[in-house]
């Protein structure tokens, strides 16, 4: 996995989710055949297990701490809604390592 240190603020948190979600939840040696920008949930891309996969690779991989309250489509339904989401929440003070 990638360490904060080397993506914070960079381009690289698509490639990585992208790339947990092809191999840890789609079962896919060929990538993430999807726009960044398309619902895991309305594709059937992730289930509600996924949802919480997403919610552990996210504070292992970034760091982040993700409230409960926080686990919602607006966060967690598309690689771009999740990258900004890790990308906000990497900005909060008491984030850094």
């Amino acid at each position: 996995f990638f360490r904060m240190s080397t993506i914070h603020h960079s381009q690289q948190i698509e490639p990585a989710i992208r790339d947990f979600i092809a191999r840890s939840l789609l079962y896919s040696e060929g990538g993430f055949p999807y726009a960044d920008d398309v619902s895991f949930l309305e594709e059937g891309i992730i289930d509600s297990l996924g949802v919480m996969e997403l919610v552990e690779f996210v504070t292992k991989t970034f760091h982040v701490k993700v409230e409960q309250s926080e686990v919602t489509p607006a966060h967690f339904d598309s690689v771009t809604r999740l990258a900004a989401f890790v990308r906000g929440k990497s900005t909060e003070p008491g984030m850094e390592t």
